[in-house]
């Protein structure tokens, strides 16, 4: 069996499911997702999750981190934390000044897991899923130094990249199919009891 281990780009996989309208699939289960992409010869080692907490709004705060909740009580997944940062914008038109945030310290943490692991041989397939071309100098680094390891990029819906596409060994595109099987139950229950439920917004 060919062990697998996935890298799951939480954001990049959020907008193309937001581009899609697929709220219903923010309520993801992400192991089960990967397991859906796999091959009947391949087992998944483990995988690899890459998010950053959103501090405000309040409402989208609490959302968040109930789904982060609910995550963590899958079996064999790991989440690693960028961060998100605050630019003040003023508009060159009106002059109205305001605050955006842009996540940060995804793409630099996946490319040292995926380094490291290779390294490490901790796989035989990395499963990337993203579609950030910043991934394409990992990807061709693992592949020219570790030759017989393989690199299989899958693009969340509304999402590709023709640089990756090249520097991967095979991508493909998630869709409807592998997201409708792959949701976490309306209910998650924690070890310590506490019960967390999916937003209604998700519904």
């Amino acid at each position: 069996m060919e062990r697998v281990l996935a890298y799951v780009d939480g954001y990049n996989l959020y907008h193309g499911l937001r581009a899609k309208g697929w709220k219903r699939f923010y309520w993801l289960n992400i192991p089960a997702l990967v397991r859906q992409l796999l091959n009947s010869n391949q087992t998944v080692a483990a995988t690899k999750y890459f998010t950053a907490v959103v501090k405000r709004p309040e409402d989208k705060r609490r959302r968040q981190a109930a789904y982060l909740e609910a995550l963590q009580t899958t079996p064999d997944l790991r989440v690693f934390y960028g961060q998100f940062l605050e630019d003040t914008v003023t508009c060159r038109k009106c002059g109205h000044t305001y605050i955006t945030h842009h996540e940060k310290m995804t793409d630099v943490n996946i490319s040292v897991e995926l380094m490291a692991d290779a390294y490490q041989d901790q796989f035989d397939v990395a499963l990337l899923l993203s579609a950030d071309s910043d991934l394409v100098g990992p990807v061709e680094t693992v592949r020219r130094l570790f030759s017989a390891k393989r690199i299989i990029v899958a693009f969340p819906p509304k999402r590709s990249s023709f640089a990756l596409q090249k520097a991967a060994n095979t991508t493909l595109h998630i869709g409807h199919n592998e997201l409708s099987k792959s949701l976490l139950p309306d209910t998650v229950i924690k070890a310590d009891g506490v019960a967390l439920h999916r937003p209604t917004q998700w519904r």
